[in-house]
C-alpha cells in the first residue's frame, strides 16, 4: 500500500543518514581526533543539518560512541575469523591474539579505540564495549583451553584481564612504530609470553 511504501522509504532513509554519519565521523575521528571533530561539520560534509545529526547520535560524544561499538565489533569479528581458521584450540588462541595485534597497524582503531576512547568515553565504559568483543573471545579461548587442560587450571578472569592488557599495550606501541617487522617481533613475544601458561605436552 503507498502508506506502507511511504513509511518504509522514510525508516530507509533515516537509516541511510544515520550510515553517512556515522561513517563520516569514523573518518573524522580517525584522522583528527575527537577534541577536533565538529559534529555540525560531519552533518554538513553528509548533507543534512545539524539538527538531523542531533536526532540520530544526541551529540558528539553519541556519535563518537557509536562509531566505537562499530569499530570493536568489527574487531571483535576480525580475531574470531581468524581463530575459527585453525582447529586446534592453542592455534585458534595464537591466531586471535596476532589478529588482534595486527589491527595496530591500523590508524583508525589505533586513535579512536586505543587513544580516544579510554579517555573520552571513560574507563568502564571503554572495558564493556572490549569485553562485548575481542575480550570476550579472549576469555572464552583461554576457559576452553583450561577445560581441556592445555592450560593448568586456575581462575581465567585474571588471566584473561593481563593478555588483553598486554596486548592493548602492544597494540598501541605498534600503530606508532610504523616499521614492518615490529609485528614479528611482537608475535615472537607473545608466543613467549603464551608458551608460559601452556602444560608441558605429555
Amino acid at each position: 500500500m503507498p502508506g506502507e511504501r511511504a513509511t518504509g522509504n522514510r525508516a530507509e532513509q533515516r537509516e541511510a543518514t544515520r550510515r553517512a554519519l556515522l561513517a563520516e565521523g569514523r573518518r573524522r575521528f580517525a584522522e583528527d581526533g575527537y577534541h577536533e571533530v565538529v559534529l555540525a561539520e560531519v552533518a554538513r560534509a553528509v548533507g543534512v543539518t545539524k539538527g538531523a545529526a542531533y536526532h540520530h547520535f544526541d551529540s558528539k560524544a553519541g556519535l563518537f560512541r557509536a562509531v566505537v561499538a562499530e569499530v570493536q565489533g568489527e574487531l571483535g569479528e576480525r580475531v574470531a575469523a581468524a581463530a575459527e581458521r585453525q582447529t586446534d584450540p592453542w592455534e585458534q588462541l595464537r591466531a586471535g591474539c596476532r589478529a588482534f595485534l595486527a589491527t595496530g597497524a591500523d590508524p583508525a582503531v589505533r586513535r579512536i579505540l586505543l587513544v580516544d576512547a579510554p579517555t573520552v568515553l571513560g574507563w568502564e565504559q571503554w572495558r564493556a564495549l572490549d569485553e562485548q568483543s575481542s575480550a570476550r573471545h579472549l576469555k572464552e579461548a583461554l576457559e576452553g583451553l583450561v577445560a581441556a587442560g592445555v592450560v593448568a587450571e586456575q581462575p581465567v578472569e585474571p588471566l584473561a584481564r593481563l593478555l588483553s592488557g598486554a596486548m592493548n599495550e602492544a597494540a598501541l606501541w605498534l600503530a606508532g612504530t610504523g616499521t614492518p617487522e615490529a609485528l614479528e617481533l611482537t608475535v615472537s613475544a607473545l608466543d613467549g609470553l603464551l608458551a608460559g601458561i601452556r602444560r608441558e605436552r605429555p
